[in-house]
């Protein structure tokens, strides 16, 4: 299924949100997985350099950043944090604050994606986080200072206030890409389009797409740029097959 010639597929990759199946068969059947597992507490670079040697050569990996960067102590997320931390710790961590606790944070989940030899790591925000100035700052703040090894970082913030005249010279000054569900928003800025599908309407995770709605996502798609897709429903894995094998009748129509 993962055959690729030069055409316009190639510039195209379909994966999934987490490993929905066994490893073998999300390598075998795709083009590149986003790591969740980062989020809610990295696993050991041992365990990510065995995800790396199990998978084909030119299999991507990309990876979520870890929760003690983006969200805060309050979110229901940490219940499945198992990182030893104090009180005062826990009270740092979050909103892209620059303090001892991030910064950890940033090292461990860069760690994981050199071990990967991963291609993007995504920072995605929880509702709460809105442009204020503080969070701007914060903003600004780690992204000047965080080492980026290379790795495209991907911001995916949520909600309305997040404009594009928000975003535009953020993401531009930061040299960020902007990761949308695109159902949902149009991605701002130029280069790579990094989707993230969560049902529809958005956050309806257990959404199975319809052969319409995979229509209008390959209209969607830029292949000027490339496009890295990722499915994050609960039938992500069929509903990434059945994307794939859409493009591949699209391409082998247009030969």
């Amino acid at each position: 299924m993962k055959a690729r010639e030069s055409g316009p597929r190639s510039r195209v990759r379909v994966g999934t949100c987490g490993f929905a199946e066994s490893r073998g068969r999300i390598f075998a059947d795709f083009d590149l997985i986003e790591v969740q597992q980062t989020f809610y507490q990295p696993p050991r670079e041992e365990t990510a350099l065995r995800w790396r040697e199990e998978a084909p050569r030119d299999f991507f990996f990309t990876l979520k950043a870890w929760q003690l960067i983006t969200h805060e102590r309050s979110s229901p997320t940490y219940r499945r944090l198992r990182e030893p931390l104090s009180e005062a710790d826990l009270s740092r961590a979050g909103a892209f604050r620059w303090n001892a606790v991030t910064r950890m944070a940033w090292r461990r989940t860069l760690g994981i994606a050199r071990a990967l030899r991963a291609r993007a790591v995504l920072f995605q925000t929880p509702p709460s986080f809105l442009p204020t100035p503080g969070h701007l700052r914060n903003l600004r703040r780690f992204f000047e200072a965080a080492e980026r090894d290379g790795l495209r970082l991907v911001f995916e913030p949520r909600g309305e206030a997040w404009t594009p005249a928000v975003l535009r010279p953020l993401l531009s000054d930061l040299g960020l890409l902007h990761g949308v569900d695109p159902f949902l928003t149009r991605p701002v800025g130029r280069g790579l389009r990094y989707f993230r599908l969560h049902g529809r309407p958005a956050w309806n995770y257990g959404y199975r797409y319809s052969d319409e709605d995979l229509l209008e996502l390959k209209g969607r798609l830029n292949l000027a740029w490339g496009s890295w897709v990722l499915f994050n429903n609960a039938s992500m894995a069929q509903d990434a097959r059945r994307f794939i094998r859409l493009l591949e009748r699209a391409e082998a129509g247009s030969g």
